[in-house]
């Protein structure tokens, strides 16, 4: 039913434009999932990949400075405009409120910052503009501090993650990068290519597979043979229990919240890699494009009642990305925010980063 693949040599860089990004469910997930039977078809160990020689890593500082470029082109020289000078009084603050809006930051958010402001400006007797700069960082950091949670691995071997969200965020570039993230914490990874809807998507997740040399669970390469993606994922939980594998990421199609019957199927899914592991997923992380704006908080809501949503991925904040939409996720969950675990900052392998409030909110002003 499954093939099983795995790199026998380190294979050649492949051109990034080779792996496609959209994602689309083309064919109904209706049916319903049928409580799979482990394949008893070995899976052979990935060779280690070959040393490479130990360069000082670029810092999460300087890729999310150099990725929030446009971002503070625009939001950067608005405020720097705006704190340049002059008195507070209301119609500073109406200004920053409309700048703080068209940067995707929210109204929840938004309001809160302005609050925030407001009560230090009084409490410290400001009076210039000028000094609200530091002010409004402090604030945002503030805000965004209880989203920078980091991932734990370690309570369960395997730990299961089950990637998820709308078409075209990158869920399967997500999990390539994911890969060579914990590959290079030390840990062993496998994949499970459940996206069995999207034309490509076991393709893609194969070339992952080899440019990280790790194995990669996948349905069957005959395009009339219509393969279950639950029992997909269930059979590769089951592989790695049995090897002894730490990491299992694995990739779901993506569906649109308003496909009400997707977004039931996808629970059927998650009960079903239950059914292979207890407690298992252990996380279950959403992906959201970055360029989306205020369309993330929804999404965030939809796939949070449906799944339970554990932490985010944010993707695609080196592009047209107006940084504030971060901000809005926190202002929607003032009391209990969902942790934004990693952030894209750029189109490498490793620009998949653990989110850092602080260095965020620093590269989002010049």
């Amino acid at each position: 039913m499954f093939s099983f693949f795995k790199s026998k040599k380190k294979p050649a860089e492949p051109n990034e434009s080779a792996i496609p990004e959209s994602e689309s469910t083309s064919e109904s997930e209706s049916e319903s999932i049928p409580e799979p039977e482990s394949s008893s078809e070995p899976v052979s160990q990935p060779t280690p990949p070959e040393s490479e020689p130990k360069t000082e890593a670029t810092s999460f500082a300087s890729k999310i400075r150099l990725g929030l470029s446009r971002t503070r082109q625009n939001l950067g020289k608005q405020l720097s405009g705006l704190f340049s000078g002059g008195k507070i009084d209301e119609d500073l603050y109406e200004e920053l409120e409309t700048i703080l809006l068209t940067a995707d930051t929210g109204v929840n958010a938004t309001h809160q910052l302005l609050e925030n402001l407001r009560k230090q400006v009084k409490k410290e007797d400001l009076t210039d503009a000028t000094q609200l700069k530091k002010a409004l960082q402090e604030s945002l950091i503030n805000l965004l501090e209880p989203l920078a949670q980091p991932l734990d691995t370690t309570t369960h071997e395997p730990f299961v993650i089950m990637i998820t969200g709308v078409n075209g965020v990158g869920k399967t570039t997500s999990i390539g990068k994911l890969a060579k993230y914990f590959q290079s914490q030390g840990k062993s990874v496998l994949l499970a290519a459940g996206d069995t809807f999207r034309a490509a998507a076991r393709e893609q997740l194969m070339t992952w597979g080899e440019r990280n040399n790790v194995t990669v669970i996948a349905p069957d390469s005959d395009p009339n043979k219509k393969s279950d993606p639950a029992a997909i994922i269930f059979d590769a939980v089951n592989s790695a229990k049995a090897r002894g594998i730490d990491i299992v990421l694995a990739d779901t199609a993506g569906r649109l919240t308003t496909q009400l019957h997707l977004m039931e199927e996808i629970k059927k899914v998650k009960r079903v890699i239950g059914k292979a592991m207890p407690d298992a997923p252990h996380e279950v992380l959403l992906v959201l494009d970055a360029n989306t704006g205020q369309n993330a908080v929804t999404q965030v809501q939809a796939f949070d009642e449906a799944l339970g949503v554990t932490g985010l991925i944010l993707t695609k904040l080196d592009g047209t990305a107006k940084g504030g939409v971060v901000a809005a996720i926190a202002g929607q969950y003032p009391q209990d925010p969902p942790a934004l675990r990693f952030v894209g900052v750029g189109e490498g392998i490793d620009d998949l980063r653990p989110f850092d409030a602080k260095a965020f909110v620093e590269a989002m002003f010049d």
